[in-house]
């Protein structure tokens, strides 16, 4: 028994409704010549819901795989795509390196670490990754640490790396690049540093530590290597119970204009993982190559003081 559907061409009336008295009339207005035939364009001035001149960035792409994609969660847009919050523009601003879009339209961010099960129950380090999400939990970018192995486990947390950063769509947007460097404040000439590469093989910025005896404490800088703005640490870096805060400042050091926070997570995973978890808040203006070299910030702080190998305790202060 076929199923039942529309009588005549598309364009034919709908059923009309009975109604007390025996009359029967349309349940809604008909528009003159009906419906139209779905299969056939809309006419010129039709709105689509969108402009082929402009190119919206208020959807975050879902993720992309071999299996099949799921459908959208209800009142979701259709194709496997989730709403980015309200009040996302319209047009991609000028100068925006590709994929960092969304940037543009936050003004803080989420860094969680994962857990890695081989590296708790056996101490052997692998390499760190990391979810990065905006303030509704959305995830918008995903980390993942690249070396090999005998340096993971011989330089411990000053190893070198370079850490990739790709979107939910799997392609890689930002690239940080972290070389060997000492850490102590004795040795003032060999202080850390990390590269920020957005798109990759482009450097918008750099992470710097400033030399201090007692705080720690980084320069952001430009492409050129001009100083922007100013990371200050506590004099001593553990969160027992609590959050540790990094305050970004002017260049000038005196107005704070955000933080980098180390939230604490639990007894529990604190002891027995180095898996963590970090907040950064920024200006929402603030320029958005500045907002990737921030993140890069947060990577550095959390591999200098809160990264654990092996048996080798995490560090807190400069000294050590």
């Amino acid at each position: 028994m076929s199923a039942p559907g529309y009588p005549g061409s598309y364009s034919h009336p709908p059923y009309p409704m009975p109604q007390q008295g025996g009359q029967s009339v349309a349940p809604y207005p008909v528009p003159q010549g009906g419906y139209g035939d779905p299969s056939q364009a809309p006419p010129p001035g039709f709105n689509m819901g969108y402009s082929p001149a402009q190119a919206p960035i208020m959807y975050q792409p879902g993720a992309v795989g071999p299996g099949p994609v799921p459908g959208p969660e209800y009142g979701a847009p259709p194709g496997g795509i989730a709403l980015a919050p309200a009040g996302s523009p319209a047009v991609v601003p000028v100068g925006v390196p590709p994929g960092l879009e969304y940037l543009t339209q936050i003004d803080q961010i989420l860094i969680h670490q994962k857990v890695e099960l081989l590296e708790a129950f056996i101490g052997f380090e692998t390499n760190n990754q990391y979810e990065i999400k905006n303030s509704l939990g959305q995830k918008i970018y995903k980390a993942k640490e690249t070396n090999d192995c005998c340096t993971r486990n011989c330089c411990g947390s000053l190893r070198s790396f370079d850490m990739k950063i790709k979107d939910n769509m799997d392609t890689e947007v930002i690239r940080l690049i972290r070389p060997f460097r000492c850490v102590s404040c004795w040795c003032p000439c060999c202080l850390q540093e990390m590269e920020v590469q957005a798109p990759p093989g482009t450097t918008i910025g750099y992470v710097k530590q400033d030399w201090h005896p007692c705080l720690p404490k980084f320069s952001i800088q430009g492409a050129n290597k001009e100083t922007l703005m100013k990371l200050e640490g506590p004099c001593f870096a553990c969160n027992c119970c609590g959050d540790v805060n990094f305050e970004l400042k002017s260049k000038d050091g005196d107005t704070p204009i955000g933080r980098i926070s180390k939230q604490w997570t639990g007894l529990l995973k604190e002891v027995f993982t180095d898996a963590d978890n970090f907040g950064i808040q920024f200006p929402l203006d603030l320029d958005v190559k500045m907002k990737a070299v921030l993140m890069g910030a947060c990577f550095l702080i959390d591999f200098m003081f809160f990264e654990k190998v092996g048996d080798a305790n995490q560090r807190s202060t400069v000294f050590s």
